[in-house]
């Protein structure tokens, strides 16, 4: 069902209240549980771990998102370790001087035993914000997407920055964020500088968007010469059915 109205970006006075003021994404990517209590850590992790990161006021939003076997077998990329990725957890933060006080409270929390062994690590992110763009049809403007409630993100990590042109017009994909990774100490992450991370926000089945999107996909990698290192669809967590979507 169509949605009634001018879409935001379309609409001057919409936009002059505001623009948004996400400029940093700090991005985590991890395999699936050894024992596989994957479950339990998601239980873990929404529940207790990752509302605590919204008392910060850097932090302006939060995602997490999963992997199944049926994503992963969607994928038309996974190149050497980033292959083993079957969770990403993005915090979406207001400026890059956030970090400090992030890592503050996740001592402060640990200190407190509120924290469960990590998830084994692939890599970490701090990311610059680049581009943002809505389909018409979600009506919402970019820069409100990540409160806007998807069915799924499409991922695509790359070796560098190329245009995003056509990702949104894909059917099924409502909106595309990109984003640069920053050069920053080694204790904060791991990614190297200038790798280019892109959000496909879904409003389908992300499985089923993935089959769309490979051929585009294959026409820009070929294009711009870039080198795809993970492009793949993942589920959000769902509250309370922490079985529902699990590697």
């Amino acid at each position: 069902m169509l949605l009634p109205g001018t879409p935001s970006d379309e609409v001057a006075p919409v936009l002059a209240e505001g623009r948004g003021d996400i400029t940093t994404l700090f991005v985590s990517m991890a395999t699936r549980h050894p024992d596989g209590s994957d479950a339990e850590y998601l239980r873990w992790h929404t529940l207790d771990h990752r509302p605590e990161q919204h008392r910060l006021s850097a932090v302006r939003a939060s995602m997490r998102i999963v992997s199944t076997p049926e994503c992963r077998s969607a994928r038309a990329a996974g190149s050497g370790r980033y292959d083993a990725i079957d969770h990403v957890m993005t915090y979406f933060f207001t400026d890059v001087g956030g970090m400090e006080p992030f890592l503050a409270l996740s001592k402060a929390l640990g200190d407190a035993g509120r924290k469960l062994p990590l998830l084994p690590p692939v890599e970490r992110g701090v990311y610059a914000v680049n581009d943002k763009t809505a389909a018409a049809r979600v009506k919402v403007g970019a820069d409100v997407v990540p409160w806007w409630p998807s069915q799924g993100i499409y991922l695509l990590l790359e070796n560098r920055a190329v245009p995003a042109d056509g990702l949104a017009a894909v059917d099924g994909v409502a909106a595309v964020w990109t984003a640069t990774s920053l050069p920053v100490e080694p204790r904060l992450a791991s990614a190297p500088a200038g790798q280019a991370l892109t959000y496909c926000f879904l409003d389908d089945d992300p499985v089923t968007v993935a089959e769309r999107l490979v051929p585009h996909l294959r026409d820009r990698w070929q294009e711009h010469g870039v080198e795809p290192l993970l492009a793949a669809p993942f589920y959000p967590v769902v509250p309370h059915q922490w079985d529902r979507h699990v590697p």
